[in-house]
């Protein structure tokens, strides 16, 4: 591993079921991902960086309000060095390729949510029902995550739903 960095892997959940009915599999079911401005090498991240994972928290926000600040090391399943070397099994990992964690989720409810569709899941379960809306036109994402003295650590992510036209 090289370089660790943040990604917002947006899905168009709405589309997605018709789409792999038509063979095509997540093509149209996926919009524009956004990589953060900066990546760092292991070792930057200090303390934070423990055991292949990032011990900080993602702080997510949805129209400029708190949607959650999940830690990144607590709760995930694997470690990014587990990851790398399931990938590897089935394919020659080389300079550019990158190899993503997956949603940020902690058991803790206070911790809040990295993904909407994350959030709906639970409120169907708790509430019988989603009740959070998808994302809509005009509405923004930002993701940042910080050090322990309060320093963005990849810069943040900020995407706007913008309506395609050609």
């Amino acid at each position: 591993m090289r370089l660790v960095t943040l990604v917002n892997d947006v899905s168009f959940r709405r589309l997605i079921p018709a789409e792999l009915a038509k063979g095509f599999g997540f093509v149209n079911g996926k919009g524009a991902n956004a990589l953060a401005p900066v990546a760092v090498t292991p070792d930057e991240l200090g303390e934070a960086w423990d055991g292949g994972k990032v011990h900080l928290r993602l702080v997510c926000h949805v129209n400029g309000l708190w949607f959650g600040n999940p830690n990144a090391g607590v709760d995930a399943t694997f470690s990014l060095h587990d990851l790398i070397a399931h990938a590897a099994r089935t394919r020659e990992l080389r300079a550019g390729t990158l190899v993503g964690t997956g949603t940020i989720s902690n058991h803790d409810p206070a911790a809040g949510y990295a993904c909407i569709m994350e959030a709906r899941l639970v409120e169907q379960v708790e509430l019988g029902a989603a009740k959070r809306p998808f994302l809509a036109f005009g509405d923004t994402v930002r993701i940042e995550m910080f050090d322990r003295h309060g320093a963005t650590i990849f810069g943040a992510i900020e995407q706007r739903v913008e309506r395609y036209t050609r």
